[in-house]
């Protein structure tokens, strides 16, 4: 089964329940489909799902983050091609077997952290939105590891170097992408 949007939100609240964790979920999908309408036109929805169900096992079974999640996925027969997708983009921070080859997997192993770093720095804004973002307010921040900490730039930097773009390239359109989906902390 190639899961619809609905199907992928649903599957995502089956395992999670943080409001943090769906938010993320939407928003990565979101960012997905995005892209896709521009690398990928008409399959909108397969990147959505992927985009969506990447964190699937991440609120329950942290310690085998990429791993349960092929396992849970499988258990509700969701295509291979979307659980190898989703999985990869834990490549060298999880033990998943998957490494991003293709271009959407590449996308979302670039992305998935940069919207969190996004993400955090637009709180920071009077607007709370990425909105009036600009480039240079992330990639001040993307400087200052002691900034949302947790968010990983050797992943986000790799994932543009494997995409074949500058980090300016990669955090312009996923601000873009975060814009289409009106995105206030």
């Amino acid at each position: 089964m190639i899961p619809s949007r609905e199907q992928a939100d649903q599957l995502v609240k089956e395992y999670n329940s943080e409001d943090f964790h769906i938010q993320h979920s939407r928003i990565v999908g979101g960012v997905l489909a995005w892209y896709a309408q521009s690398h990928d036109p008409g399959n909108e929805d397969y990147w959505y799902a992927v985009g969506a169900l990447h964190d699937i096992d991440y609120e329950q079974f942290a310690d085998e983050h990429c791993v349960k999640g092929v396992e849970l996925l499988r258990a509700h027969d969701v295509d291979e091609g979307v659980i190898r997708s989703a999985m990869s983009h834990g490549w060298g921070m999880t033990n998943t077997t998957y490494q991003p080859e293709s271009e959407m997997e590449k996308i979302l192993y670039a992305a998935d952290e940069l919207t969190g770093l996004i993400g955090a720095v637009a709180v920071m804004r009077p607007s709370g939105s990425v909105q009036d973002l600009e480039v240079k307010s992330v990639k001040k921040k993307f400087k200052q590891p002691s900034f949302a900490a947790g968010v990983s730039r050797e992943t986000i930097q790799a994932g543009a170097d494997k995409l074949g773009w500058t980090l300016d390239e990669l955090i312009e359109q996923t601000i873009q992408a975060m814009r289409s989906l009106d995105y206030v902390s």
